[in-house]
């Protein structure tokens, strides 16, 4: 303890003294099996490589702590392996980590080095490399997208593993590019699928999408763009940020991005981009004052230094993306104070110098010069919020693969001579592309183990496998820290993700958890802060005719439920919302949300900038993601703005409908006054009144005309074929009675004064007795012919009207022709027009009662009413025609009442001195001449 204590002191007190440390020469140890390692130690980003004439050595001049800090993890994962028994007893591993500079140049000066033939620093032409031994056994790294797709395709022509540690690009994926590539993170399909989901759960639709223009930044803005346009999320502009280095024209594409970003009017820019070129994108940002908007990071600037660190970084807005989660590791914080103390103790360095320097070194230099001259300062920070735990496992990865290879177990590893990486092609028991099959067995006579000993024969024993380290890593399942790990078919692991949203605090921003992604995304909203100047809430400008507002609570939102605050899963296009109140995130939406029963009319190019547009009576919104409204069926309806439809009442003229409230009454009073009527003529039927008004036919008249108002009972209540088809004939055949005794009256009348007397004594006769009925009859079958005529020809039927109503179903029955309804009310006009001609022009003599004036207000009143009917039956809606028929029927039924029987009413019950013979017989029914007459010289 006072060794140690004593060391940490010495080493403290050389990295405040500006001591050189000998950092660098820490990234090399030799061991049984040597792993090579790629890092971004440093960076060229000062070099102008697009002017590079000569294959000249490349200068890093800027030093990364995030890429020494993964360079470390590796150091202390092979540290760990070799002091511990779980992994590869008695091997002692190595590694050789070199500076990539983060340039593909640098990065394949490295890789031919860990290719080399071991023992030497050259690697010769052959045109076998079968037995070609190289320096190391795998590779670790590179970290970036673009340095891997160069290297893997290299690594793959030796088919040397290589496990990557941040190269996420979906491209290196592909088996048949990448054969011997593994990473220990996800592919950016994942990450993509992630952001898409955060997108959704915070109802941004209307984003802007830019990426670096690399492989990284292409391939996951490529990706993005898909997932979101088949997710319903409009990309309102899409851009690349060049690489910073270039001239006055890559310097205009970054102001055109940023120009293009605000135009767009969005609140939410999704920028998928290597660090550097998010560096120089913020650069501008910041420089050019663009607004302040939601930064939805990728994964590879999330936690960059270059980023973070950048002068006025807080003014951007706020920052959120996805980190992996991987596994704790506490002590590697103390473990990089340990190397920095080390490279700080002048004993441990001189023990360095005296190793022999390695062969590799003649030919590229040191190894990371500007890792000599850090204090613990420049990396504190990092490790506050470092992401190594990719690294540290794509060691364990390695090792678990050699120690399955080596066929190791807990007392020691039995096979050690050397092995070859590239020998791929292991024999797999349950696959017969593995093994070719012994000599004279052809391939495909062999298949899997029943197939071979069925080859070989009971005498032959199963070969064994050949130990091929790249083999064993395809679907190989390995432990770090604690957590299960595993190849897919295509080299990824399958890993879970935290969001990490920026919360300023001093001048770095603090990486807060504010949810999870595990296939499906979890929100904690009560964690998440939005940032603008002032802490306001802001309105966007307007967007596409609508105000795209922006809402950015000032403070957390201050929910409750569950740990970490109010929670809200997201689970592919479903939100399951805990309790409480809701949070409020920034809006970014080119149109508002349309209300319910409205359709997205869409305007322009976006799906996402659309014109509410209500749906009208009889349709409805089936689908929040209909662009037309749904019409309602036939037998539905729906009123405006309407998310569903409604089934349609039956109408018809029902008993209890204001209109019947009138006409029943006309009813009653109708059938009451002919049944009075006909009351008091039965009881003085011998008198001289009746007698004058026909006697027995002025009887059978007053009881058709009561059928005539009992046939209006047809036209209410639900119609029925039967009563579709009675409703004209028992209205007009009980007509034509009335109307026929009538005429019998008027012609009498007409002969009594128009003819001379012998003609009229002889024609009297015609008029009454029998033959009087006959004509009666005749009329009456006349009527009936034509009745029956109009029901085979225009057979009246029962209907469904779905659009007469805007929520009713009409039932009615339907007319089908004008002229047949014409011709059946024909006849009983012509019955009333003859009875107006034959007592129009009669003049009464005074001192008798006067039939012609009674009998021409009757068909006057007949006249009118059924002439008023016309036009009114055919210009009002269909639902009233039966009650505009029931009125016409009995406003003719009084009509003949009130002219022609109630005025012999009234004489018989109040006026019975006037009920003589003279009064009434002397001289015929109207006693149109003026002969006798005892009743003085008046008139009634």
């Amino acid at each position: 303890m006072p060794g140690l204590a004593f060391l940490g002191l010495a080493a403290l007190l050389g990295l405040r003294a500006g001591t050189p440390l000998c950092l660098s020469r820490q990234l090399r140890m030799q061991g049984d099996y040597v792993l090579g390692g790629l890092f971004p130690l440093g960076s060229a980003e000062d070099a102008d490589l697009s002017s590079r004439m000569q294959p000249t050595t490349t200068v890093c001049t800027r030093f990364s702590v995030l890429g020494l800090l993964w360079a470390l993890a590796m150091k202390m994962a092979v540290e760990e392996i070799n002091n511990a028994t779980a992994l590869l007893p008695g091997v002692q591993l190595g590694y050789d980590l070199f500076d990539t500079c983060s340039e593909p140049v640098v990065a394949m000066k490295h890789s031919l080095t860990f290719v080399a033939k071991a023992g030497s620093h050259t690697i010769t032409a052959h045109c076998d490399y079968t037995q070609h031994q190289p320096r190391v056994l795998a590779v670790v790294g590179p970290h970036s997208s673009e340095l891997a797709l160069v290297t893997g395709k290299f690594f793959s022509f030796f088919l040397m593993p290589q496990v990557s540690y941040g190269a996420s690009t979906d491209r290196l994926s592909n088996r048949e590019l990448f054969p011997s590539f593994f990473r220990t993170v996800p592919s950016d399909r994942v990450q993509a699928v992630a952001i898409v989901e955060l997108l959704q759960a915070l109802s941004w639709n209307w984003v802007a999408a830019v990426g670096s223009d690399d492989e990284y930044g292409r391939q996951g803005l490529s990706l993005f763009s898909s997932l979101a346009t088949s997710r319903g999320i409009c990309i309102a502009h899409e851009g690349l940020v060049p690489r910073l280095g270039a001239g006055s024209q890559q310097l205009g594409a970054v102001a055109g991005v940023l120009q293009q970003v605000n135009r767009s009017s969005v609140q939410v820019v999704v920028l998928f981009s290597s660090a550097r070129a998010a560096h120089t994108l913020f650069s501008y940002s910041i420089h050019g004052r663009l607004l302040p908007k939601v930064w939805v990071a990728s994964e590879a600037w999330l936690t960059s230094d270059l980023v973070m660190t950048l002068p006025g970084m807080s003014q951007v807005g706020s920052v959120l993306g996805f980190l992996q989660q991987g596994a704790p590791m506490p002590e590697f914080s103390s473990y990089v104070r340990t190397c920095l103390a080390l490279a700080a103790d002048p004993t441990f360095c001189a023990s360095l110098d005296a190793e022999p320097p390695g062969l590799e070194e003649h030919g590229v230099g040191l190894r990371c010069p500007q890792c000599d001259h850090i204090t613990l300062e420049n990396v504190s920070a990092g490790l506050l919020r470092h992401q190594t735990f990719t690294a540290y496992a794509a060691v364990y990865s390695v090792a678990q693969a050699l120690h399955n290879t080596l066929l190791c177990n807990a007392s020691g590893c039995p096979r050690r001579e050397p092995v070859r990486p590239w020998q791929v092609r292991a024999w797999h028991p349950a696959s017969t592309c593995m093994w070719p099959g012994p000599p004279g067995v052809p391939r495909s006579d062999v298949g899997g183990v029943s197939g071979l000993v069925t080859a070989l024969g009971p005498s032959h024993s199963l070969p064994q496998p050949p130990h091929q380290l790249l083999e064993n890593m395809y679907n190989m399942s390995f432990r770090a820290r604690g957590l299960a790990l595993r190849f897919d078919t295509s080299g990824n692991v399958d890993m879970d993700y935290d969001l990490k949203l920026w919360v300023w605090r001093d001048l770095v921003p603090e990486l807060r958890t504010v949810g999870t992604f595990s296939g499906r995304l979890q929100l904690w909203h009560s964690r998440m802060y939005w940032h603008t100047p002032g802490n306001k809430v802001s309105v966007g400008s307007p967007v596409h005719g609508h105000t795209a507002a922006s809402l950015w609570p000032g403070a957390s939102c201050g929910l409750t439920g569950g740990p970490g605050g109010h929670l809200r899963t997201w689970v592919g296009a479903h939100t399951l919302l805990s309790p409480g109140a809701p949070c409020q995130e920034p809006v970014s939406q080119c149109s508002r949300e349309c209300e319910k029963g409205q359709v997205h009319r869409v305007k322009g190019l976006h799906s996402c900038c659309y014109d509410c547009v209500d749906c009208k009576a009889g349709s409805y919104l089936h689908s929040p993601d209909d662009l037309i409204c749904t019409q309602c069926d036939q037998d539905q309806w729906s009123p405006d703005r309407s998310t569903r439809c409604f089934p349609r009442r039956p109408r018809f003229l029902a008993w209890g409908e204001p209109a019947m409230l009138v006409l029943l009454p006309l009813l009653g009073l109708a059938l009451g006054l002919a049944l009075v009527a006909l009351g008091l003529f039965i009881q003085h039927r011998g008198s001289p009144l009746v007698q004058a008004s026909g006697g027995l036919q002025a009887c059978f008249g007053l009881v058709c005309l009561g059928l005539v108002c009992l046939s209006t009972v047809l036209f209410p209540g639900q119609p029925g074929p039967a009563s579709c088809l009675a409703q004209q004939p028992l209205l007009h055949l009980p007509l034509t009675g009335c109307l026929s005794t009538l005429f019998l009256q008027a012609a009498e009348i007409f002969m009594q004064s128009e003819l001379p007397p012998n003609w009229a004594g002889m024609l009297r006769g015609c008029l009454r007795g029998p033959r009087a009925w006959l004509a009666v009859l005749l009329a009456m079958l006349v009527e009936a012919a034509l009745c029956a005529w109009y029901l085979v020809a225009f057979p009246p039927e029962v209907v469904i009207d779905w659009r007469a109503l805007p929520t009713e179903a009409l039932l009615h029955c339907r007319m089908h022709s004008w002229i047949g309804l014409g011709l059946v009310h024909a006849a009983n006009a012509s019955l009333a027009f003859l009875c107006f001609l034959g007592t129009f022009l009669v003049q009464s003599p005074p001192g008798h009662y006067s039939n012609a004036h009674g009998l021409t207000f009757a068909m006057l009143a007949y006249f009118i009413t059924w002439t008023s009917f016309v036009p009114l039956f055919a210009n009002v809606h269909v639902a009233y025609q039966p009650a505009v028929q029931m009125g016409a029927i009995l406003l003719t039924a009084l009509g003949i009442l009130a002219t022609f029987h109630l005025p012999k009413c009234y004489l018989l019950l109040w006026r019975p001195e006037l009920n003589t013979p003279a009064f009434f017989l002397e001289g015929g029914p109207g006693n149109a001449r003026g002969r006798g007459g005892s009743g003085g010289g008046e008139e009634t």
